[in-house]
């Protein structure tokens, strides 16, 4: 009888192979995530977290406002494979109430293949909701895409807020190149979607949201360029992004002065990359030597 007590007792527990083993399926897991954006350098910089800015206000948990705002963000999942922007009117309609209306739009960057531009979108919506818990409005910029939601209709109206800026060290008495800088920004600001420009050592591109008119698109670029040479002066290189688009420009290489940062993030990927690697090891290790020893008894 002690003995039946003691199996129903151990059968009522969770096997410690099991979780073991559990445990080791997640951490290969991982490293297979690791791997693959460690294998893919332009995957990997196209993540790269920019800005985000959320609303103040927040929404209740279960609200119909929750419930437009995923299917929303699950339309946005759905449609970057076949394109790389989209807008969205949820819960807008006569016959429901205003409180369910969510509006939203996403953009890729314009060199991006169509399954980078999903994949970073993904990534964007899977954040969004983590940086802006409940809040009523969002957007979040990574390296290659951007994704934003809002309560009220902005789509089509320009907006030309600051929203992050980047300005690296100054380019003192250089005539030859702010000649060039000048050349690529002067293009830049004719760009009607995404434009790359380059003159010399000097490289940079443009790109407004797909909701702006071509006219609206051309102030906003205006605007991004003119912060450009205000409040980043003499900077060798420098972002500029707006609420409706984005300038940027470089000198004598890609991102001179972001490379750091971009080389720091890849060398600590790959070293938790190798870290999870050894974990899920030593985690089938044990699982075979656990399963050996019941099977010796």
């Amino acid at each position: 009888m002690r003995r039946l007590k003691k199996k129903m007792l151990r059968s009522l527990q969770p096997h410690s192979t099991d979780n073991i083993f559990i445990f080791a399926l997640r951490l290969y897991s991982l490293f297979f995530i690791f791997s693959s954006l460690n294998s893919h350098g332009r995957l990997v910089d196209s993540h790269i977290f920019i800005y985000a800015g959320c609303s103040q206000e927040k929404y209740q948990p279960n609200s119909a406002f929750e419930g437009s705002l995923n299917s929303l963000l699950a339309s946005v999942v759905s449609s970057a494979p076949q394109t790389s922007y989209n807008s969205f009117a949820m819960g807008n309609g006569s016959s429901t109430s205003t409180e369910g209306a969510v509006y939203g739009l996403y953009q890729c960057r314009g060199d991006l293949k169509t399954t980078d531009c999903s994949r970073c979108i993904e990534s964007a919506v899977s954040q969004i909701s983590l940086v802006c818990p409940y809040s009523y409005g969002a957007g979040l910029q990574l390296e290659g895409c951007y994704v934003r939601y809002e309560h009220v209709d902005f789509l089509g109206r320009l907006d030309t807020s600051l929203m992050y800026k980047k300005c690296s060290k100054s380019v003192s008495n250089d005539v030859e190149f702010y000649r060039r800088r000048d050349d690529v920004l002067a293009d830049l600001q004719t760009a009607t979607g995404f434009r790359v420009s380059s003159s010399g050592l000097v490289q940079g591109f443009a790109q407004c949201l797909g909701d702006l008119s071509s006219g609206d698109c051309s102030a906003c670029l205006a605007e991004a360029v003119g912060k450009l040479k205000n409040l980043c002066g003499s900077a060798s290189a420098s972002d500029v992004f707006l609420s409706q688009c984005y300038a940027r420009y470089w000198a004598s290489g890609y991102y001179d002065f972001s490379s750091d940062s971009s080389s720091n993030q890849d060398q600590v990927g790959k070293t938790v990359a190798i870290i999870v690697g050894v974990l899920a090891g030593l985690a089938i290790v044990v699982v075979l030597l656990s399963f050996l020893r019941r099977a010796l008894g």
